[in-house]
């Protein structure tokens, strides 16, 4: 069996929206040779307990291979799903929406074509369906650099470009760092991630910031009312404090590029991009919110920039720069029948690594991990299929599903 090792890296492409660690200027080297297996990061601080009960995956016995059902598509960096439909929805880093068919065929036109600033890490970043079809989502850097969630009616099987209207803007201070998930919960509420702002270790101190959406996660409800394009759930965890933004559901975070509900517990599952040493994976039961996730004092489990803030929670899990890793890349806890041993298994991957990780926690404990037999050059995200079964997406044009080898 093969435990979570070392990697050789391959060196960032000039698009990974995910960002590399360090000054997010320069790709890591590749090491002469794998180094050696680390251990996953210790808790220091105690995870709280889960009462989800999840079937044991069984690692062992998992064998995968990944099956391309579509190429030819221009830097895909989010894939969405919409309800009764059996295509498939890709954001393409340079501002479209492009369609793929059962067939694998992706459709000649863009559904969708948004003006976008195509930086490294900005340009079409996400996209969603409401839970019932009727509204797409989409998040996006302008040519300015800002960010945007917008949201268009659905007209049939082509969003009303005269429906666009703007959820969120939220200036950026420097091109990099934009988050970039957008995403419906278990709960019916639309979820944001924004990364910290840009630069290298957050100068502007976004993440630790209550009073702005930097370096966080958010939670609305999307629907206008009175004039307003969202509300704030009254049982968001900062509802009441002054000098807050209410929307904030977690915060201290330095690029969440992607995180997940596990489907069958609600689970939260956190991909944090480091900065010069450390990716981390971020864990938190069904109905947690409010949790401060450490950066800019924590890179992962270590020391990086004054003292870890009081109640700071501790990734479940975090890979080493030493290592070959650069840019962790969030992906999600796998529900599907096909693969019955990854069944509960948490599956992610890292943009400098060829291969699939899966993670298996118990009562928010890592209990066990390995590096899966199927990889793909270049991961930027993951997609859930509404069978559970999962897509990887890779910036080299392709979206390939997770099958048993």
């Amino acid at each position: 069996m093969h435990r979570v090792a070392a990697a050789l890296a391959i060196a960032c492409a000039a698009a990974v929206p995910a960002a590399c660690g360090g000054d997010d200027a320069d790709a890591p080297p590749r090491p002469s040779a794998p180094p050696p297996t680390r251990a996953a990061a210790t808790t220091t601080r105690p995870a709280p307990a889960t009462t989800t009960t999840v079937p044991a995956p069984d690692l062992d016995a998992v064998r995968v291979r990944l099956t391309e059902v579509a190429s030819g598509l221009d830097r895909p960096v989010a894939l969405a799903l919409r309800t009764g439909d059996p295509r498939l929805y890709v954001a393409e880093q340079s501002g479209r929406v492009r369609v793929v068919g059962p067939d694998g065929t992706v459709a000649p036109e863009p559904l969708l074509e948004i003006a976008v600033s195509d930086g490294n890490e900005q340009g079409l970043l996400g996209l969603t369906f409401s839970p019932d079809g009727g509204e797409l989502y989409v998040h996006y850097t302008d040519p300015d650099g800002d960010s945007h969630v917008d949201g268009y009616t659905m007209a049939g099987d082509a969003p009303d470009p005269a429906s666009r209207r703007e959820l969120l803007f939220v200036p950026q201070p420097f091109p990099n760092h934009n988050g970039g998930q957008v995403t419906f919960g278990p709960d019916g509420m639309l979820y944001v991630t924004l990364g910290d702002g840009g630069a290298a270790g957050d100068p502007q101190q976004n993440a630790q910031d209550l009073s702005t959406l930097l370096g966080k996660i958010l939670r609305i409800h999307p629907e206008p009312v009175a004039g307003a394009p969202y509300t704030v759930p009254g049982d968001n965890p900062f509802v009441g404090r002054e000098g807050v933004r209410t929307e904030i559901w977690m915060y201290g975070l330095r690029n969440p590029w992607r995180f997940s509900f596990d489907r069958a517990t609600g689970d939260v599952w956190i991909g944090d991009v480091g900065q010069n040493a450390w990716e981390e994976i971020d864990y938190a039961p069904a109905g947690e919110a409010g949790i401060n996730w450490g950066w800019d004092a924590l890179e992962a489990t270590h020391e990086f920039e004054g003292a870890p803030p009081p109640g700071a929670r501790d990734p479940i899990f975090e890979l080493s720069h030493a290592d070959g890793y650069c840019s962790v890349i969030g992906g999600h806890v796998y529900r599907g029948d096909a693969i019955r041993g990854l069944h509960g298994a948490y599956v992610f991957a890292d943009h400098c690594d060829d291969r699939l990780i899966a993670l298996v926690q118990e009562g928010g404990v890592l209990v066990d991990q390995r590096v899966l037999d199927a990889g793909i050059e270049g991961v930027t995200s993951f997609a859930e299929g509404p069978d559970g079964e999962l897509y990887v997406l890779s910036r080299r044009g392709s979206v390939s599903r997770l099958d048993p080898a």
